[in-house]
């Protein structure tokens, strides 16, 4: 059965997936490019922290968002995935109008309270969008619906490190959350009435698109949750390999999302507006590289120019020692030089769009059963990388002015980028594995054959 409709009611889900991240990121990511505003010696009121505070206001979206990842795996699969995409970014919108009363108020220690709170309620939104994305998206139409999904992460960031630059100018720093929490209010309105936690609960949707979906998950009879495997997980050294790998981009993502504003304004001495456009190109560049890495991918994959494990493995490789790599020729540029860094920072993080064809595409290859508590166990140690990873730029940057202390920040994430992705393709795999099926032999036999679904899968 096949469902020919331009536009169904899985594409509609699809595209609220997207604005959610969108939203999400938007406003995960604010706050680096407000507290260059927030700290400005010549505006009004100006906040007077130190590097070090600035690190531990970064981190503390983390602290939150650690809590989550691994239960909201197991709770969506429970309760579904609508209530808790719903509630976090409900959360996100409520506590970005109260952060300026916060900041003004509480100083760091109320802003780090207000953006733990944020974080913890983020802490479900990739394990449920994974959940979302298995329910929703039928297996021949993965790639491009993955692609465009996750993409609204990097179309969030780069939108937000260019509005902030001119809301920070013309309104002040504090209209930044406003506008954040008021289109995250109108995100949660359109999805209270038009999302669903799977086909079956839509009361929108056809039945041939309903059919057409259940057919191609293997879901007509309904599915049966699983017990997650956490013995197997535990032991299971190509998923160990995933969640270093998962931690070390981490590491280099947070990195330079968090201080690339900063380096700009204070090394470059680019002021707040053409900071933001140019600390928001690498992530426009980054969106953009994703889709082509996406088709070439899958289009590698159907004319079986390489195996999934191989395309993996190169498309991460670009993703990682590609930038490893642009930021070593960073380090040697020449200090003040503004085009030359900008256009390797723009590399940098451009290249990183192969992760997304990469690992982050493995916890699916893997196990798709389980596919939203692997990402959520990853996401739990990757985040907690992303804690330290600010608070290491801040003890380095003691004089955040100094292009040799930057220079050390570049060679640290450089080097985490290399280590831990050649522990990937070493011990790395996509290769389904066992503990994916169900032991009771008549559960397995009502799925999908595991190897059609992988020849099919994924992003």
């Amino acid at each position: 059965m096949c469902s020919n409709k331009i536009f169904g009611i899985r594409h509609l889900q699809v595209l609220l997936l997207f604005f959610a991240l969108v939203l999400g990121f938007a406003m995960r990511v604010n706050i680096s490019m407000a507290i260059v505003a927030m700290t400005d010696k010549r505006s009004e009121e100006p906040f007077d922290w130190s590097m070090q505070t600035q690190s531990v206001v970064f981190s503390s979206f983390f602290w939150g968002y650690i809590v989550l990842q691994i239960p909201s795996g197991e709770l969506a699969a429970r309760y579904g995935g609508m209530i808790l995409i719903t509630s976090a970014i409900a959360v996100n919108s409520v506590v970005s109008l109260v952060i300026p009363y916060g900041a003004y108020h509480g100083g760091w220690q109320g802003l780090c309270l207000l953006r733990g709170i944020q974080g913890l309620s983020q802490g479900c939104l990739f394990p449920t969008t994974h959940h979302l994305i298995g329910k929703w998206v039928p297996l021949e139409e993965k790639s491009r619906f993955g692609t465009l999904i996750y993409g609204g992460t990097l179309l969030g960031t780069g939108i937000q490190m260019v509005a902030s630059g001119y809301i920070a100018e013309y309104w002040g720093w504090p209209a930044i959350f406003y506008v954040n929490g008021m289109l995250a209010a109108v995100w949660v309105m359109f999805y209270i009435f038009l999302g669903a936690d799977s086909p079956q609960k839509s009361k929108i949707i056809s039945t041939e698109e309903r059919m057409y979906i259940q057919t191609s998950l293997g879901q007509t009879d309904g599915q049966k949750r699983l017990k997650t495997p956490w013995k197997k997980l535990a032991t299971s050294v190509p998923f160990i390999s995933l969640t270093v790998m998962h931690s070390g981009h981490n590491w280099g993502f947070w990195t330079l999302m968090t201080e690339m504003p900063s380096y700009m304004k204070l090394v470059l001495g680019v002021d707040i507006k053409e900071s933001g456009a140019m600390s928001a190109l690498p992530y426009f560049v980054m969106y953009i590289l994703s889709f082509p890495c996406g088709f070439i991918s899958d289009y590698g994959l159907k004319n079986n120019w390489f195996s999934i494990n191989t395309c993996r493995k190169v498309s991460n490789s670009i993703g990682e020692y590609g930038p490893a790599l642009a930021l070593i020729a960073l380090c040697h540029a020449p200090a003040g030089d503004v085009t030359q860094a900008v256009g390797l920072l723009t590399l940098v993080v451009g290249l990183n769009a192969g992760h997304l064809s990469g690992f982050m595409l493995v916890h699916i290859d893997m196990a798709p059963n389980f596919a939203g508590t692997m990402m959520g166990i990853t996401t739990f140690f990757a985040n907690i990388v992303s804690i330290i990873a600010p608070l290491v730029a801040g003890n380095i940057l003691e004089d955040e002015y100094d292009f040799e202390q930057w220079r050390l920040v570049f060679y640290v994430t450089s080097g985490i980028y290399m280590v831990t992705n050649t522990i990937f393709i070493i011990f790395g795999t996509s290769a389904r594995q066992p503990w994916n099926e169900p032991p009771d032999a008549d559960d397995a036999e009502s799925r999908p054959d595991p190897e059609v679904v992988e020849n099919k899968s994924v992003n």
